[in-house]
């Protein structure tokens, strides 16, 4: 397993108690210094403890190469320090200045094509350039030295966001360091050749020398898969080699002061392997924007247990979202009311112990002046602003409370990601372009909690061996170690479920043989040959299948020809003869040593799954399934130190008025009506109730 970090939180300001951390992100410099005095005071109006200062102040900070301005920022933070604000410093070295890019052009990044990014938004610097680091480490060095004994700041903000626009670089600098990055992970070049297939189409290399990065190779050719998942592989190290830099000069300087950089989790996003990051981090941050419509509520809180899973139960911070509406959709929908402090609550919930938002005042001018804000162009009358300062006194209550003692309670079952095999499954050479990993946990999690489990979502290297259930959705690449992770947590007594398109590949993305899921395939008990893509494009092609227990296969089937004598079949295929897959199995059971082992050899969706499970739920004898479980409510706990205590978070899954037991004293209310008896209590939409038993 990684080693991480030491956990280090950020401590309040001397002479106050620890608190649940309530801001956002501040950019005084966008504003004249009279306003400086009104946002303070707003601040406290709302409950505000804690913003972040200085992400994109670089060009402000050093106007010049030799010239240096930290008093504007010295006056902001003594403001907000003597206001009881504390403050998460940013290294400010997410955007070079001008002055930086035009009197060194080399620094910028280069698309596959060798195209320029030229200066004119943001992170237009790349993670290689040794000429990049050194402006920025001198940077760090200045920011730190000058900061050392500020007794306001409680964390370091490094960076931000890295690889939002920079993930990828394609520049010499980059195919040097590629280079590098390969000759450290395999040591000599017939073992890239032997990991990259590369007697595949005459791609043999001789000499290190010939590793490109994989650069335009042409419209509708095919990228070599085991060196395009290597480069998204090195990609990440390259950006997290830089944030250790950044990290390591700010840590030697102010060894007191925590530090973080900000995730981008969410359920569609894998731009970095945010699981390997977060052991780099003293703790762990994330930048979080709601899915607008139906499963809003429920990727929110999909994404919020990941985040809690790479963190592995300590709190973390939510440094990003947004008060409604972001700037950068097609379509910017606005948020519903009751939806900002349902939010917060279902992060905090799921782990979180800061709520944070980009940003405190709505921007007038620039590129995200539309992204909403905790104080919005409306200013203070108006909705935005009372939810904001009404989450504020919620917050206060809970930390009063003691939620900042606890941690989420530990579910029954455990849906494991892999952000490997995400990178694996984008390629664009595979039986569907329809079919990725990141689809299948969400819709896992979605229909657990339909049956009223609310599962914990774990990166594949943590501890997801201990859990009583296991979910293993579209987790394409299992090497032989994970392979034999399963073996044992099966053959001991766990309950694994697992799904079409896991255990296809090794690490290094070459087929398992003698039939699918091939990594894995004595633990299920099944033999898949030959994949059955669905899909709609052409017509008269197989577009679906129906399931003899009432569900539907869409875009991805697995054709099943042979099950063992331990396992049984639990649904098949209805269709027509012509498709010959007619009585082929679709879901299945087995038993392999004291565990048992459920395959679901379709993509069935969420209402597919939810319709499923309750009857694999009940034959795999699954703790905390219960068939009169409320889909409506979705349940989490957090248990106080000790277990001697536990905070219920309830929240409203749709938008009709739903009826909730009380179970405990009720700490919060939102969109909630507590009945006059005190037994129950309805919760509108976007409603939710908080209690403590």
């Amino acid at each position: 397993m990684t080693q991480h970090r030491p956990f280090r939180w950020p401590q309040p300001l001397q002479g106050n108690r620890q608190e649940i951390w309530y801001g956002g992100d501040y950019n005084p410099e966008q504003w004249p210094e009279d306003v400086w005095d009104e946002d303070v005071a707003l601040m406290r109006k709302a409950g505000v403890n804690l913003v972040s200062l200085g992400i994109f102040s670089w060009a402000k900070l050093q106007p010049a190469e030799d010239s240096w301005d930290f008093d504007w920022l010295d006056r902001i933070i003594a403001k907000l320090g003597a206001a009881g604000i504390a403050v998460d410093l940013a290294s400010a070295t997410a955007s070079p200045p001008m002055w930086l890019t035009q009197a060194h052009p080399e620094v910028l990044w280069r698309d596959e094509r060798g195209d320029v990014c030229w200066p004119g938004a943001r992170q237009h610097w790349r993670a290689t350039s040794p000429v990049f680091r050194k402006y920025a480490l001198a940077l760090c060095r200045a920011m730190a030295e000058h900061y050392r004994d500020n007794p306001y700041i409680v964390a370091w903000h490094v960076n931000n966001e890295y690889g939002c626009h920079n993930r990828f670089d394609y520049s010499d600098d980059a195919m040097r360091a590629f280079q590098e990055w390969c000759k450290d992970r395999y040591g000599d070049i017939e073992s890239v050749n032997a990991a990259w297939g590369t007697s595949f189409w005459s791609q043999q290399m001789a000499d290190f020398s010939q590793i490109l990065p994989p650069r335009f190779i042409g419209e509708g050719n095919f990228m070599n898969p085991g060196k395009l998942l290597d480069f998204k592989r090195f990609s990440s190290d390259a950006l997290k080699s830089f944030f250790r830099a950044e990290r390591d000069v700010l840590a030697r300087i102010t060894p007191d002061i925590p530090l973080t950089t900000n995730f981008m989790v969410s359920a569609g996003n894998s731009t970095l392997d945010y699981d390997d990051w977060g052991a780099e981090v003293d703790f762990v941050s994330n930048d979080h924007y709601f899915m607008p419509g139906e499963q809003h509520l429920d990727e929110l809180a999909y994404s919020s247990s990941l985040v809690d899973g790479i963190a592995r139960k300590r709190p973390w911070l939510l440094m990003e979202q947004s008060t409604g509406a972001v700037n950068w959709r097609n379509i910017n929908y606005r948020k519903e009311e009751g939806q900002l402090i349902r939010d917060s609550l279902a992060h905090l919930a799921m782990g979180a112990n800061a709520i944070c938002y980009f940003q405190w005042r709505q921007s007038r001018s620039g590129a995200e002046k539309f992204h909403t804000a905790m104080l919005p162009h409306a200013g203070e009358d108006s909705r935005t602003f009372r939810e904001v300062c009404e989450l504020g006194r919620d917050l206060k209550r809970l930390g009063e409370a003691g939620l900042t003692e606890s941690a989420v309670a530990k579910s029954s079952v455990a849906v494991v990601y892999d952000y490997e095999s995400e990178w694996a499954s984008e390629h664009t050479a595979t039986p569907t372009q329809e079919v990725r990993h990141w689809t299948e946990p969400l819709d896992w999690f979605r229909a657990l909690a339909d049956c009223g489990i609310t599962a914990d979502v774990v990166p594949i290297r943590a501890d997801w061996d201990s859990y009583e259930a296991v979910v293993l959705p579209s987790v394409y690449l299992l090497d032989e170690g994970q392979a034999q992770r399963v073996r044992e947590y099966v053959a001991s007594g766990g309950k694994l479920f697992a799904t079409y398109y896991t255990g296809i590949a090794d690490g290094d993305d070459h087929i398992w043989l003698d039939g699918y899921p091939g990594a894995i395939r004595d633990v299920l008990g099944i033999r898949s040959e030959d994949f059955a893509p669905l899909g709609t494009d052409i017509e008269g092609v197989l577009d679906h299948l129906d399931l003899s227990n009432g569900t539907v296969a869409h875009d991805l089937a697995d054709v099943i020809t042979s099950v063992a004598d331990t396992a049984k079949v639990l649904a098949t295929y209805e269709a027509e003869e012509w498709t010959a897959m007619s009585g082929v199995p679709a879901v299945t059971l087995n038993i392999y040593g004291k565990g048992r082992a459920a395959y679901v050899g379709c993509r069935l969706g969420r209402e597919g799954l939810a319709a499923t499970l309750p009857d694999l739920l009940a034959r795999m004898c699954v703790k905390g399934f219960d068939e009169a479980s409320d889909a409506s409510v979705l349940r989490v706990e957090r248990v106080r130190t000790g277990g001697q205590e536990r905070f219920v978070f309830l929240f409203n899954r749709t938008h009709r008025d739903v009826a909730v037991d009380i179970e405990g004293t009720v700490l919060v209310t939102s969109r909630a009506t507590v009945h006059d008896d005190g037994s129950a209590a309805t919760l509108k939409a976007n409603g939710l109730l908080v209690m403590k038993r």
